[in-house]
């Protein structure tokens, strides 16, 4: 009778089966990639525009020259009244450009109108949001233009309202109080207003 081998040789190790682990990975994939091609698809339409319009915005710097947002004003005719006194506790946070009752108000920029409202110092009045989230405001409107409304995606020279007096504003001239506010606080408008050359803004995108 042989004697017994004192060093067999070593079971060989089970088959793994790694059908399930990649049909696992197969699966993930799929669903990962229908998750994006739907987000994708949803980013581009109609309905996601102003939440489009305002991430493309916050990745804008400030523009640094604008066209003056009253019809047929020009620069040079405002004067430079930011930071002057405005009663005993309170500064000029913005210009005055005046011009006849009824004279359109138009966007300085790109933007989405962030609220529509008659309250306080400023009466009737729009906020939009610009590039680099500068908020502009446009105060003492004597009336909104037609089918504005908050949400609205605006580009440069888009009718925001006309010319008037109110708020505190009430029996001086008509005129735009126009304000800009940035991160840092209150923005002057002017220097960009006279530093805007062209017909056209390209799109960076209160008393």
């Amino acid at each position: 009778m042989p004697a017994a081998n004192p060093n067999p040789d070593p079971a060989p190790p089970p088959r793994r089966d790694y059908a399930p682990a990649a049909r696992r990975l197969v699966s993930t994939v799929l669903v990962f990639g229908l998750l994006a091609t739907a987000a994708y698809w949803a980013w581009h339409q109609p309905f996601m525009v102003r939440a489009r319009t305002l991430w493309e915005l916050s990745r804008m710097p400030p523009p640094t020259e604008l066209p003056v947002p009253v019809d047929g004003v020009a620069a040079e005719r405002i004067a430079d009244t930011f930071g002057a006194p405005r009663g005993a506790d309170r500064e000029h946070h913005g210009v005055d450009i005046f011009a006849p009752r009824g004279t359109a108000v138009t966007s300085a920029t790109r933007g989405v109108v962030a609220s529509i409202r008659e309250t306080g110092l400023g009466g009737r009045q729009v906020w939009v949001v610009g590039p680099g989230n500068e908020r502009h405001y446009y105060a003492h409107l004597d009336d909104w233009a037609p089918g504005v409304a908050e949400g609205d995606v605006v580009v440069p020279g888009g009718a925001l309202g006309e010319i008037g007096d109110t708020g505190n504003a009430r029996g001086t001239p008509p005129h735009l109080h126009y304000g800009i506010y940035g991160a840092g606080g209150p923005v002057d408008p002017l220097p960009r207003l006279q530093a805007y050359e062209g017909d056209e803004v390209e799109p960076a995108g209160d008393d």
